[in-house]
């Protein structure tokens, strides 16, 4: 009897020892740092334990058995991960199991051109950049925007997707938040101005160009529209600049006006063709509430403070800027 009372325990402790063994494989925790896991389409089954066990140590081996016990797929699994401090390696196994990816975040600001967002995108999302223009010249032709004014389709913020979100869902979510911001009320407050849209985008492209004061862009703002209005040609250093692909030009001067491209506002009237950077969502406001005011003519200021001096007379701005000119020219630029 007694014999069989220790074989009985002997039985219970290594059962107990078996199921605590069992419990920790598969509700132990991470206790590292959070790990974003990346496992591009056409990838293995051995990629994924090659990426679990190099960024996630002994837990990411537990949590590939787990996860190959389960029935888990490569395919299934394409995507990115979040492998959260705290996650037993059953979450984690079945965040794989089931492919619930982690969002990502895509955050793009001061863009010029759309070469420069696709590389952004490229960067975070698995679509590549050339993927990524090739939906976009897709989707916004069927919307009726030139290839010119493609950079009026986006406007910079902070937006989330899925790592292998497809590039046509890309464009269209990125597209529809534009979509959003031109409401009713300030396709009216556009239309008030004699603008579309399209053309608000592009102002608002050479507004901050010329200037990255907020105070003063609505000023800018105003001015060009006033010219717009008397068919004056803006005259905007920033449309040369873009026009002759060099945004490093500290000085304008007469060769670089002859620049024969749409874009030279000093050679021709009206609104170049489209953006010359892809304008901010307050930039884009600030133009639809520009202020009244008289100005046709602008000049940096000579102390270089970034701010403008502003008149209606043309005698007052050649003084002003012959002032800049002589501080370009003391300044060795």
């Amino acid at each position: 009897m007694k014999r069989t009372t220790i074989i009985i325990v002997s039985i219970v402790a290594v059962l107990c020892a078996a199921a605590a063994t069992a419990y920790f494989y598969a509700f132990g925790t991470s206790k590292s740092p959070d790990v974003r896991l990346y496992l591009p389409s056409g990838s293995s089954a051995d990629d994924l334990r090659s990426a679990l066990t190099s960024q996630c140590g002994s837990f990411g081996s537990r949590v590939y058995t787990l996860w190959k016990l389960q029935g888990g797929t490569a395919q299934a699994a394409h995507g990115s991960y979040v492998v959260s401090d705290g996650m037993t390696a059953l979450e984690a196994s079945r965040m794989l199991l089931h492919g619930r990816q982690t969002p990502v975040n895509l955050t793009f600001n001061n863009m010029r051109t759309m070469g420069d967002l696709a590389g952004r995108i490229g960067r975070v999302l698995e679509c590549d950049s050339a993927q990524f223009l090739a939906a976009a010249d897709s989707l916004l032709s069927s919307e009726g925007l030139t290839k010119a004014q493609y950079a009026s389709a986006f406007i910079p913020d902070t937006y989330q997707f899925y790592w292998t979100d497809s590039p046509a869902r890309v464009v269209g979510k990125l597209f529809a938040e534009r979509s959003r911001f031109w409401n009713d009320e300030r396709r009216a407050k556009a239309k008030s101005l004699g603008l579309t849209p399209e053309q608000v985008h592009t102002l608002a492209s050479i507004v901050e160009e010329e200037t990255n004061k907020a105070d003063e862009q609505g000023t800018v703002a105003r001015l060009y529209m006033n010219r717009l209005k008397r068919g004056i040609p803006l005259q905007a250093d920033p449309t040369v600049k873009f026009a002759l692909g060099d945004f490093s030009l500290r000085r304008i001067v007469g060769e670089h006006l002859k620049a024969d491209s749409p874009y030279n506002t000093y050679r021709n009237t009206g609104l170049p063709p489209g953006p010359i950077r892809i304008a901010e969502r307050a930039t884009l406001q600030r133009v639809l509430d520009a202020p009244e005011n008289n100005y046709i003519y602008m000049c940096a200021k000579s102390d270089f403070s970034g701010y403008h001096d502003f008149t209606s007379d043309y005698s007052r701005h050649r003084i002003n800027a012959a002032r800049y000119h002589r501080a370009l020219s003391a300044r060795g630029i």
